[in-house]
């Protein structure tokens, strides 16, 4: 059996000594998160996409939200102290995280930017996120999720 090459993401979790589990499916572009959990059989509930956004001030901010929720802007903005923020554009994700679309994890990015797990997270035992690449997503603890990327637990998304 080929050995697995490890992502950023699967290297910081692993020097936090936080245990995961890794589910590959096939995947040669970026297809939504919703279509992502089916082909994993994750809960729909239980899968978050992390987004990137960019504040007034210029500083970029990390938003992991339910994957069939839409981030609140206002909201997002009051949690991380902004006026305002935007999503990135997605040609300039690559660029801003070093992850593809479709393939962006909070973990191992470019920069540890300010992070914000929307709140629901915690109420699961473990929840999953892109793993770092299209067709890896990442199954582990959101609280130890959490600690490694210092994220605030807010209620970020649009009612």
């Amino acid at each position: 059996m080929a050995k697995e090459t490890k992502t950023n993401a699967m290297r910081i979790l692993d020097r936090n000594h936080v245990p995961y589990e890794i589910i590959q499916y096939e995947c040669d572009e970026f297809i939504d998160g919703l279509h992502t959990a089916e082909k994993t059989g994750a809960p729909v509930e239980q899968s978050f996409k992390t987004l990137v956004a960019q504040g007034k001030t210029g500083n970029y901010y990390v938003f992991v939200i339910p994957i069939a929720e839409e981030v609140d802007l206002k909201a997002a903005a009051k949690a991380v102290s902004e006026k305002s923020v935007e999503m990135i554009h997605v040609k300039d994700i690559t660029k801003v995280t070093g992850y593809v679309r479709g393939g962006c994890s909070p973990l191992g990015m470019k920069k540890q930017f300010p992070t914000v797990i929307h709140e629901s997270a915690r109420e699961y035992p473990e929840i999953y996120v892109s793993g770092g690449r299209l067709g890896t997503t990442i199954k582990v603890d959101p609280k130890a999720l959490a600690g490694v990327v210092q994220a605030a637990s807010e209620d970020i998304i649009r009612k």
